[in-house]
């Protein structure tokens, strides 16, 4: 293990993140509030010189970068992170949040989960609101990315924190030769994305503050907002739609996009055979919430059938993606529509993608792994391969695969049990969990909205729950491993 190396890069991505904190500075001068700025300029100054004190005295380290080395800055990183993004929140008396609060809504940003515990936010100053969004912007796609794309002095070794920050059951494909600009490459489509989505939104009739922070949280799949009632403040039919097609659109694989777009074929989306799983299971949910949500309204709240499709559609493409908008509060939907959603979320979107959950492809090639299992009841010596996109899967990915799926219940287990164990009812456990692992953000009970109420002890449980789900359990569990830390 190379610690001076991995102390230098550190420190270097810190001096990046440090930069983030310019930006709302801004935002507080042009709307001339004078008494937000202290916290991100005492803020700025804080994070800059942990980075200076990491990375000056090793600053001449430069070898190349190794796998182990990726994946422990990877996790060093957004430990680190998700500390130092919460001081403003800290320093910030408006908000005033404790540490444990404000350690939370940093990662819950970070890690695009976003699960809040601020109340009030429509009178918050606009650069704290400001700052929410770019955590989640900035964490989507991932900062560690756009750090290779940017600091040339990763090198090759860049690589190995592709690797380790991607999410995917599959992380050696590239988009081009160079690792580099491969990153160059995602963050130019992401980008390209983000200033598509705000000028809709203000298109619609939001403000270029608004338009701008809920371009942010939605090609991020985040679900901040800059109200508390979220885009259901706007009550604009226009607006849902906007945002649906944004939130499908950063749910798909980064890589078939660029293919799309490089070779000008839409259809390249349709041969593509996680994109049609994620479009066929986002249908088949619409199709049973539409009828059941208007069938089953109560007389008080009895939902026409526009609204009720308008609904479904919305809270089925917000949750499966894993964005977290709400334009009603869906855990009083009747029946077991809540809890579909919620189980719908631990598939997610495609690998790739901005979004939480296990990921479509890792779905559906358990569904063919299940199936070849049958077929070998009936056909014991047949030879079969699994095939997606019409190539075989290497058995060493569909065991992979598996190894996941398994880790990811134990630990939602895991989490569920020791969240209740802290005095929390099973319903809001079951949907804290949910909502944190798959980086979803709402939940039911007590999290419906917000989790102000939760005890410190579960919240610290739930900010490890959103590291795991962002980094995909594994870049975060290899490091506990013995064989890890072995020479």
């Amino acid at each position: 293990m190379q610690f001076l190396v991995i102390q230098r890069v550190l420190g270097l991505l810190i001096l990046v993140f440090s930069l983030t904190l310019l930006p709302p500075i801004g935002v507080g001068i042009i709307f001339e509030e004078e008494d937000s700025l202290m916290p991100f300029i005492d803020g700025f100054f804080i994070v800059a010189l942990i980075g200076i004190f990491l990375w000056f005295p090793v600053r001449h380290r430069k070898n190349e970068l190794r796998l182990k080395d990726g994946f422990l800055i990877v996790v060093l990183f957004w430990l680190v992170l998700g500390l130092t993004g919460a001081i403003p929140f800290l320093l910030d008396k408006t908000v005033n949040l404790s540490v444990t609060d404000a350690v939370f809504e940093s990662i819950s940003g970070l890690t695009t989960t976003g699960a809040t515990v601020i109340t009030g936010l429509d009178a918050l100053p606009r650069s704290i609101l400001f700052y929410r969004q770019e955590l989640q912007w900035l964490g989507g796609m991932g900062i560690i990315v756009l750090a290779v794309a940017i600091l040339p002095m990763l090198g090759v070794g860049g690589m190995q924190l592709y690797r380790a920050e991607t999410p995917g059951p599959i992380k050696d494909s590239k988009l081009t030769p160079r690792i580099k600009e491969t990153a160059k490459l995602l963050w130019y489509i992401y980008l390209i994305l983000t200033v598509a989505c705000l000028l809709m939104y203000k298109f619609a009739g939001m403000s270029w503050f608004n338009a701008i922070g809920h371009a942010f949280s939605t090609v991020a799949i985040g679900g901040f907002s800059t109200h508390d009632s979220s885009i259901g403040f706007y009550d604009s039919s226009f607006i849902e739609a906007i945002a649906v097609v944004f939130m499908l659109l950063a749910g798909v694989n980064f890589g078939l996009h660029f293919t799309a777009w490089r070779t000008l074929r839409p259809s390249v989306y349709f041969m593509d055979s996680e994109f049609k799983t994620y479009i066929a299971i986002l249908s088949g949910l619409i199709i049973v919430s539409i009828p059941y949500l208007y069938l089953s309204s109560d007389i008080d709240k009895l939902l026409s059938l526009d609204e009720s499709i308008r609904q479904a559609i919305f809270q089925v493409v917000s949750i499966m993606t894993t964005t977290g908008f709400t334009t009603t509060n869906y855990s009083e939907w009747p029946g077991f529509l809540p809890v579909l959603l919620l189980f719908a979320s631990f598939i997610g979107g495609c690998a790739g993608s901005t979004a939480g959950g296990m990921k479509v492809v890792r779905v559906l090639l358990l569904f063919k792994q299940g199936n070849r299992e049958i077929y070998r009841l009936i056909h014991p010596r047949a030879k079969l391969s699994i095939k997606i996109n019409r190539k075989p899967v290497p058995e060493r990915v569909v065991q992979a695969v598996w190894g996941f799926f398994a880790v990811y219940i134990v630990l939602f287990v895991t989490f569920m049990l020791l969240v209740m164990m802290s005095g929390v009812d099973h319903t809001t456990a079951f949907s804290a969990v949910v909502a944190t692992l798959n980086n979803l953000g709402p939940g039911l009970g007590e999290v419906a909205e917000n989790f102000h109420t939760m005890n410190d002890f579960s919240k610290w449980l739930l900010c490890l729950a959103m590291l795991m789900g962002r980094l995909e359990i594994f870049t975060l569990l290899v490091i506990l491993t013995p064989a890890f830390w072995r020479k």
